[in-house]
């Protein structure tokens, strides 16, 4: 079984895990953070609805530099509306599926790098970018955001299982 196969069900779990976390989010607390050195929630949202981006821009380059002024569309947006929130992780998810769906191989065992101007933060086979930088990275930041919500009493939705607020 190709790779990109073999990681499309996780995913679609984890990705339709993140949409339920996202379509929760309350917009009037964007601004809300639980520490000065913390992300508004409104901010963590955001991160969250980009990242699956960063599996397209996997799948599709070879490295990236985020702070480059050539990858300013990539840079983090400002929460407005859920409902936009929503739509642009739907983009997102969209076509990075497609270019996972699509990847060869050959492709996934290529070494991809992320880079801080000249510095080279990692090189590391994009199958191997797909899980720890993508989707870990994802679920950890969607962690962060359940603790959020539960801090603004927002009832959660099921993830792995029922929550306090399913049973």
């Amino acid at each position: 079984m190709p790779i990109a196969q073999m990681l499309l069900p996780e995913f679609d779990h984890e990705m339709a895990n993140t949409r339920r976390l996202l379509e929760v989010v309350p917009a009037a607390d964007r601004g809300w953070r639980p520490h000065p050195k913390s992300y508004t929630l409104g901010d963590l949202a955001c991160h969250i609805a980009t990242l699956p981006l960063w599996a397209r821009i996997t799948v599709e380059r070879s490295e990236l530099d985020p702070g480059s002024p050539a990858n300013a569309s990539i840079q983090r947006v400002h929460f407005t509306t859920v409902a936009e929130l929503l739509e642009q992780f739907d983009r997102n998810l969209r076509e990075a599926r497609a270019a996972l769906a699509s990847a060869s191989d050959a492709a996934m065992g290529e070494n991809w790098t992320l880079k801080n101007g000249a510095a080279t933060v990692f090189s590391m086979p994009r199958v191997a970018v797909m899980r720890g930088f993508v989707l870990n990275h994802m679920i950890h930041h969607r962690g962060q955001l359940t603790v959020y919500l539960r801090l603004r009493d927002v009832p959660l939705p099921s993830l792995y299982g029922p929550t306090a607020d399913t049973r």
